[in-house]
């Protein structure tokens, strides 16, 4: 049975008001270069300004199919002790995000959370599909994993976060370093409103696939890009197993059409016996992390994260 009247915060309706009163052409009927640019322009309009921080350097790392470019952010100009570092994966489907589109994000994690972050710009589909994407993330966090010199900062473990396709990599990035472990343990994984499991016949696609931001249209153009195999779990990760999974905190939204995919993950979790903080953010649609200017209640939201996140690495298991 789906929702049949959900709450939505004031602000959250204005944004959709607004964005159906827009009434532009549909993501999924743009060139690959127009939906690009218009995820980007988005987040332009909607986000929060950028954080000024003493330390945004770009740098790249080796990867399986040439260099990944890396986004480094710091509160701090130095750090004399090792610390996690966070290892954040933009979002987009695998498709349209990059560096740019999730800067103003980062910056206000790095900024929170006073900890180095290092934002990957995974291969995106349809030039590389499935798993390219992945083989990056997880190289990308190995590297910084053995802290190398261009990092200027000592890991002490690493932290995976991402939103949306982002937060599917947060969740295959630290499975495999679990079982192939890189030379710091990841000590904390932040998958938020993650595509973790299918979502195609969940309540939530049938409640919230239309209106609501992230539409059927959308989900099925990056589903047919990125062309994930159904039964890999480098695609669909609670097809994976449990029962070594670092300290988690699940973050879903509750008008989200994928939102029923990680309230399966939080309870696989919870399932298998390992730590887990359950975050639904009442209200608020699919990318709410990058309408902080335009729904301005999302920015607690952020903030509610990183008090779990700090709250987590206070309390290791």
């Amino acid at each position: 049975m789906t929702d049949q009247t959900p709450y939505i915060r004031p602000d959250m309706k204005g944004f959709l008001d607004m964005m159906a009163a827009v009434n532009g052409p549909k993501l999924a009927d743009m060139t690959l270069e127009e939906a690009r640019a218009s995820y980007q322009a988005m987040h332009n309009i909607a986000d929060r300004p950028a954080r000024a921080l003493p330390v945004i350097r770009d740098f790249a790392c080796p990867g399986p199919n040439g260099d990944i470019p890396l986004r480094m952010y710091d509160a701090r100009e130095t750090r004399d002790a090792a610390s996690p570092v966070v290892m954040f994966f933009h979002g987009g489907g695998f498709v349209i995000g990059d560096l740019d589109t999730h800067h103003a994000l980062c910056t206000e994690i790095a900024g929170l959370i006073d900890l180095p972050l290092v934002a990957v710009h995974y291969a995106r589909a349809p030039e590389a599909p499935f798993p390219a994407a992945i083989l990056d993330c997880e190289a990308a966090t190995r590297w910084v994993a053995g802290s190398p010199a261009e990092l200027e900062r000592q890991a002490s473990g690493i932290i995976t976060i991402g939103d949306s396709a982002g937060g599917n990599a947060t969740v295959v990035v630290s499975q495999m370093l679990s079982a192939n472990p890189a030379a710091v343990p990841v000590v904390l994984q932040v998958p938020i409103f993650p595509l973790v499991a299918d979502a195609n016949g969940s309540e939530s696609m049938a409640g919230f696939s239309e209106g609501f931001l992230l539409t059927a249209d959308t989900m099925g153009f990056f589903d047919a890009a990125y062309a994930a195999d159904r039964a890999d779990p480098r695609g669909f990760p609670i097809l994976s197993d449990h029962s070594s999974a670092p300290p988690t905190i699940v973050v879903t939204a509750s008008l989200d059409p994928i939102r029923d995919s990680g309230r399966e993950y939080a309870k696989a979790l919870v399932d298998a016996g390992r730590d887990v903080v359950f975050l639904e953010m009442r209200g608020v649609t699919h990318s709410f992390t990058n309408l902080r200017q335009a729904v301005p209640s999302t920015q607690a939201d952020l903030e509610r994260i990183i008090a779990a996140m700090q709250f987590m690495l206070a309390n290791p298991a």
